[in-house]
């Protein structure tokens, strides 16, 4: 994160990462690089007040922390919780009604400066999901804004996945440590080249999509976009015809023998 705040000193930056990310070091770090850092938080994370203000001629170190803060599974359970509702976007699954509830904290651990933080703590009314706690270590920074911003995620973890299945990221075979670093990044920009053209030939959305028995989509998917993307560089099989039967094409045998080999590559 030094590197990306070297490469965009002006750049408002966010990080938003899963569990692994939930350290206090780090979001110290991110602090001090000026970079905004969103994970998700233990429910018994220490939480602490800032500490009180020094009285004159006060002896002794000053103080790092104040009081302790209840844990989050206490405040979850707390029946004088303020609870906010809101309509989020949740993980690709459509709308969904939460509630949630915020406010600031020092996260302290021993021996290690305390991080500023604000969370967040989310639970679903209807009590068919688990409740979640985030945090945030910009303490200005809305609770509501927290949670739709680690949503965002999601978009990350599809193109992981759709990454894997379809362009071979994590498949290469390739014994150099350069030639990794060269070809991951590559394979992940040719996700975003397969999303622009596919962007480029349907502005509007209409892109064809297979269905399947087992499966019914409502729009297209990766597969779907990368198959058109192919058409189109493969021209659309645009080729001439018999002027006694116009269904019937003359396809030169080069053609044939490049389909037939990805054909049974791909089998």
């Amino acid at each position: 994160m030094r590197l990306v705040r070297r490469w965009l000193p002006d750049r408002a930056i966010k990080l938003v990462g899963d569990g692994a990310y939930s350290v206090v070091e780090l979001g110290t770090a991110c602090r001090k690089q000026q970079i905004m850092l969103i994970a998700p938080l233990r429910f018994d994370a220490c939480l602490y007040t800032p500490p009180p203000a020094r009285q004159p001629r006060q002896m002794g170190r000053p103080r790092l922390i104040g009081q302790r803060l209840p844990q989050l599974d206490q405040v979850l359970f707390d029946s004088h919780t303020p609870w906010q509702q809101a309509w989020i976007t949740w993980y690709g699954q459509g709308k969904r009604l939460i509630e949630w509830c915020s406010a600031t904290a020092l996260w302290y651990r021993g021996g290690q400066t305390p991080l500023p933080i604000r969370w967040v703590l989310t639970r679903d009314p209807e009590r068919k999901h688990e409740p979640r706690a985030y945090f945030s270590t910009d303490q200005a920074q809305s609770g509501l804004s927290i949670i739709t911003d680690f949503m965002k995620r999601w978009c990350a973890e599809v193109t992981f996945e759709e990454s894997r299945a379809h362009l071979g990221v994590e498949t290469q075979r390739q014994w150099s440590d350069k030639a990794i670093e060269r070809m991951t990044p590559c394979l992940f920009g040719l996700y975003s080249l397969v999303a622009l053209l596919g962007h480029h030939l349907h502005p509007t959305g209409d892109i064809p999509f297979q269905q399947t028995a087992w499966y019914r989509k409502r729009q297209a998917t990766f597969a779907d976009v990368l198959a058109a993307i192919r058409r189109h560089l493969w021209n659309d099989f645009r080729y001439s015809t018999l002027p006694q039967n116009p269904d019937v094409i003359l396809l030169p045998r080069s053609d044939l023998s490049r389909f037939a080999d990805i054909v049974c590559s791909s089998a």
